[in-house]
């Protein structure tokens, strides 16, 4: 054993650069934090000067939802690269762009094209677009996505309507130096607001469309899931499962935004037998049910 004199020697000599390191990562946390929130109030005075209203609705034109854009009047687009500090979407079928208009007499915002964590985008830049959206105003965030369904009594084509999310990327875009748009513990105990789901089920009803009602699990991805990941989800309690939402949904929960999300069901993966999908598939899915989708967003938003 070594003498006890010169294992205090080499501590004391170590203390020092021990510290030191310590206060280089502190330092260089705020410096990442303030350079941040920069971005963020940069951002929002940029598109603060595009904007000819004052919207308090946003909504993310995820898969089944993109049709919507067209129904969008009044609009100023702006392509996600020409926007200071925006990532910019890489997947096929998912558009880059920002509008700004009308859906029937409501002023909305729209991201056509949202950023996925298997991009290889952080969570805090995957996210970064709804912290924008609560310095603009923004009160109300309404998502869709396409996933699979491992509810065994779901079928291709469902709707279902989230109620609560698992999150299994396995990280959470609030991880750091508490933003002040919201507590250091924020709740999770009704991430999808509980009267924007009743006028869902209302509106759905009147215009004669089932919908679902259900658990959505979010991966990392990209990889669509083996037989025994969609029986290990069913047992976790999870109905759908995907690779987005769940990261918006916390930093919307966050900043005091209320969230509506729908899943479109494009493949199933509960039963016995799970079948091969293929990204081409989950899209032709999403298309069929797109209608029903865009008909709930549609009449939401115009009575939100």
């Amino acid at each position: 054993m070594a003498p006890i004199n010169i294992i205090l020697q080499v501590f004391f000599t170590l203390l020092p650069i021990y510290s030191l390191s310590l206060q280089t990562l502190k330092y260089n946390i705020n410096l990442n934090f303030k350079n941040m929130l920069e971005k963020i109030q940069q951002t929002a005075e940029f598109l603060k000067g595009k904007m000819t209203s004052q919207p308090d609705t946003a909504i993310i034109l995820g898969t089944g939802l993109g049709g919507l854009s067209k129904e969008i009047t009044d609009k100023t687009e702006i392509p996600y690269e020409d926007i200071p500090n925006f990532p910019v979407s890489t997947v096929e079928g998912h558009s880059g762009k920002l509008i700004f208009g009308k859906l029937g007499k409501k002023d909305i915002i729209a991201m056509q094209g949202r950023f996925h964590f298997y991009e290889g985008y952080s969570l805090k830049e995957v996210t970064f677009p709804i912290r924008v959206f609560r310095e603009l105003g923004i009160k109300t965030l309404f998502v869709s996505n396409a996933s699979g369904g491992t509810n065994l009594s779901f079928h291709v084509g469902d709707l279902m309507i989230i109620t609560d999310h698992i999150n299994f990327i396995l990280d959470n875009p609030l991880v750091g130096p508490n933003i002040d748009y919201g507590p250091r513990f924020p709740s999770m105990h009704e991430a999808y607001d509980k009267e924007l789901i009743r006028k869902a089920d209302a509106i759905a009803k009147e215009l004669g469309i089932k919908v679902q009602h259900g658990v959505y699990l979010a991966t990392k991805g990209p990889t669509f899931e083996t037989p025994a990941e969609y029986k290990m989800f069913r047992t976790w309690g999870a109905d759908a499962v995907g690779m987005s939402t769940v990261p918006e949904v916390i930093v919307a929960v966050h900043c005091g935004i209320k969230v509506f999300g729908v899943s479109v069901i494009t493949d199933m993966g509960g039963g016995e037998e799970v079948e091969e999908v293929s990204h081409e598939e989950v899209q032709i899915a999403a298309a069929k049910a797109e209608p029903n989708m865009m008909a709930i967003m549609r009449e939401m938003i115009n009575r939100a």
